[in-house]
């Protein structure tokens, strides 16, 4: 069964998208900061990282995706932050700030995020 990790500070979110991912089938792990997404991405291996921006600090997402990928960590990352809502600036996939492969906005109906998920964990 695949793994996600999400990495998230906010509990509610943790919760949720564990719940909805659960459901369909996929092992979840969670982080609540960019030093646990760090270790957990390293303990847990997982297929697919599911990365907000604003937890500790308001960039953190984006330096854990810039280290992961420095490191050489091609697991796919979707970043789920409402940051484009705060900022009014426009992420997207595969820019230098958020070296990601997909970049999605928060709120996410949870059909949406499945069908992302999918889209990157074909069975």
């Amino acid at each position: 069964m695949p793994k996600v990790l999400i990495v998230d500070d906010d509990p509610d979110i943790v919760d949720s998208l564990k719940l909805i991912l659960s459901a369909e089938g996929y092992a979840v792990a969670a982080a609540t900061s960019r030093e646990e997404g760090m270790r957990a991405v390293a303990k847990e291996k997982p297929d697919l990282i599911i990365l907000d921006v604003m937890m500790e600090q308001p960039d953190d997402g984006f330096v854990v995706a810039q280290d992961l990928r420095h490191q050489g960590v091609k697991t796919p990352i979707i970043i789920l932050s409402s940051i484009g809502h705060v900022t009014g600036y426009k992420f997207g996939k595969d820019s230098e700030v958020a070296p990601v492969d997909e970049f999605v906005s928060k709120p996410i109906a949870p059909k949406d995020l499945v069908a992302k998920v999918k889209k990157f964990l074909r069975k």
